[in-house]
This record gives structure tokens, sequence and C-alpha cells, in this order.
């Protein structure tokens, strides 16, 4: 009989919801004295939060619970907290990459310039709704702190977790301007290594370590595990949060649209320097650079071009290279995580089956 799922089985999806949608709540209580318009950021907010994979939360719980931590609605508010963390990214990174849609429906900051070009408010639309949508991601990064320092944990538990929510919190905001300064430097002067080792910090600071790594060692943390079982999952998360990048990262340009929530092919308009593109751009010819550099970062690529741009990839042989990064990163989780002492049969189990979900090549 296979293993209980990780997500599904102890009701983790609803559950967080439900603990989200009670702390939107009283976020809307602690507003409403600004008066109605001050609704629509929490309404964004809370389209944004409904649904979702809730990796972010399962990581953080199955480190907890892997240390033989019980389950609890205290626990489930902590995990909650990533939730919010995560959706502060998201409406920050939207604006840096003036993405249009967000799982399927219009990003924050083009729901609020609508919303000003609509009323013909003052000023310009855009700048309203970037502005907007910063501000509505520093109330999900305030409300963070707040979920996981009140969750109802022990407090000696939150206190020994704090110092890896925190190195989170600020880490993160050093890998997104790490991802900014790579995009304005440009790779012109790189070679082929000097480029998937850009591409790899970046991914590890922008979104493996608080993907996979923090939520799994916040929890882990908690419950109060020792040295040696940090090291194991910090080489696991580590590894993890690699080869989950990389899989979005695939899915950025070959994913369905109905289950990335994108238009196909869209971190090619946006010209994202990922490992793919590293790939092909060190795999291919002279002729091959020219023509996916004169395509990248174009905002009106057309489906034939993205076409173009998908063959090419495949035919250098940068798709089977970077499918390959993904399965040897995976692997390499699992090798950390079985040297990895102290943790529940349950736990482990758990962690094992989060690779295989996490680098699933369909969303």
């Amino acid at each position: 009989m296979p293993a209980p799922h990780p997500i599904d089985a102890p009701s983790l999806r609803e559950r967080v919801q439900d603990a989200l949608d009670a702390d939107l709540a009283h976020q809307r209580t602690v507003l409403a004295e600004l008066g109605d318009q001050v609704a629509h950021l929490v309404d964004e907010i809370a389209a944004l939060l409904t649904g979702g994979k809730r990796l972010r939360a399962a990581f953080l719980y199955w480190g907890y619970r892997a240390l033989g931590g019980a389950d609890s609605p205290e626990l489930i508010r902590a995990a909650s907290s990533m939730e919010l963390f995560q959706a502060a990214a998201l409406l920050h990174d939207d604006v840096m990459d003036d993405s249009d849609l967000r799982r399927g429906r219009p990003t924050a900051h083009r729901t609020f310039a609508a919303s000003h070009h609509e009323h013909a408010w003052a000023g310009e639309s855009d700048r309203f709704g970037h502005a907007a949508a910063i501000l509505a991601g520093n109330l999900c990064l305030t409300w963070c702190d707040s979920a996981f320092s009140t969750s109802g944990l022990p407090p000696e538990q939150v206190t020994a977790a704090r110092v890896e929510f925190d190195a989170m919190r600020t880490q993160l905001m050093g890998g997104q301007y790490l991802d900014v300064l790579d995009a304005a430097q440009g790779w012109e002067a790189l070679g082929y290594a000097e480029r998937l080792d850009r591409c790899r910090t970046v991914i590890r600071y922008k979104s493996g370590k608080y993907s996979v790594e923090q939520p799994l060692l916040i929890g882990a943390r908690a419950a109060g595990a020792g040295t040696d079982t940090l090291t194991g999952l910090s080489a696991y998360g580590l590894a993890l949060g690699e080869a989950f990048q990389i899989r979005d990262d695939v899915l950025g340009v070959y994913g369905d649209p109905q289950a990335t929530g994108k238009p196909a092919g869209d971190d090619l308009r946006e010209g994202k320097r990922t490992v793919l593109i590293a790939h092909a751009l060190g795999l291919g010819d002279e002729q091959d650079a020219a023509t996916l550099l004169a395509l990248l970062g174009r905002p009106d690529l057309s489906d034939e071009q993205v076409a173009v741009c998908r063959d090419l990839l495949e035919r250098v042989g940068a798709v089977r290279a970077t499918e390959e990064m993904i399965t040897a990163a995976a692997d390499a989780a699992l090798a950390a995580l079985a040297d990895t002492p102290g943790l529940t049969d349950e736990g482990r189990e758990a962690l094992v089956q989060l690779v295989g979900i996490s680098t699933a090549r369909a969303t």
C-alpha cells in the first residue's frame, strides 16, 4: 500500500487555508478604521492566497513532525506563515518582472492599475498599481511575522526557530537583489560555467532556500533538532530547493498554461536568465546563441517565436542537460535524507515523497 500523501493525508491544504482565512479576517478588522477603500488591498492578498500547492507550509509542517512533534492547530498556523511569506515574494516579484498573470488571474499590480484607470484617478495607472502591490507585499511580510510569532507553539519552540525564520526573511531580499543585479550586468562577458554558477547562486537565495530548506529547518528547530539532524536536513533542502526551482524554470517555458496559470513561454518574454538558457548558450553554436538572444526578453514574442525558442532549446541539448541537473539534485536530496539521523519513519517517508512532488514535470 502506498504511503499517505504528505500534503493530503493531514488535510494540510484545507487546514492551512482555514488558518489563512482566519488571519485575513482578523487583519480586515485591524484595517477597518481606515475605511472601506483599504479593503481592496486585503482582497488582492486573499485572492493570491487562495489555492496553491502549499509546499512551503508542508516543509515546515514535516520538519516539525519528522522530529516527533505533534500535529496541532498551532503547528498549522505556524506553517501558514510560510504562505504569507510566499505571497509577499510573489507580489514583489511580479512588480519587478512586470508580469501580467499569476495563477491564471491578473497580477495584483495590473488589477490595481486597472482600477485606477477605470475610476480616472489622478496620476499614472501603472505607477499606482506598482505602489499598491508593493504595499500589499509589505503587509504580507508583516502578517507572516505575526502568524509565526503568535502561532501558539510553545514560546521556547518559537525562539529556537526564530534565527532561521529571520535569516529566511533577510536572505530572500538579498537573493531578489542578486536577480535584479544579474539581469542588469548581463551575461555577455561570462563563460558557460560562470553563467551556470551565477544561475545557481540566484536560484539558491532567491527561491531554493526559502522554498524548501528554511521552512524545513524552521520546523525542525522548533521541534528540537540536534546539530547532525539540522546538517542533514539542510543538505536535503538545498539540493531539493535547486531541483524545485530549475523544474519551475522549465515549466516557465514548456508548462501547460492551464496548470501554471501563466501564458506559455512567459519566462522567455520576460528574458529570465535561467539554467535552461545558460545551457542553450553554452551548448549551441554562434547562430543558435544569436537567434535565442534576439528573441529573449521581447514582451511581444509571438507563439510562433516561442516555438522557435523551444525547438532550439531541445535541439542543442539544453533541455536534456537541465533535466539531468534536476535528477542529480533530487538524487542528492534523497542521499542526504538517507544519512540524516533522528527522524521518525513517518516524517522521513513524507520528505521522500516531497522530493517527487517538488520536481514533478507537471504542476
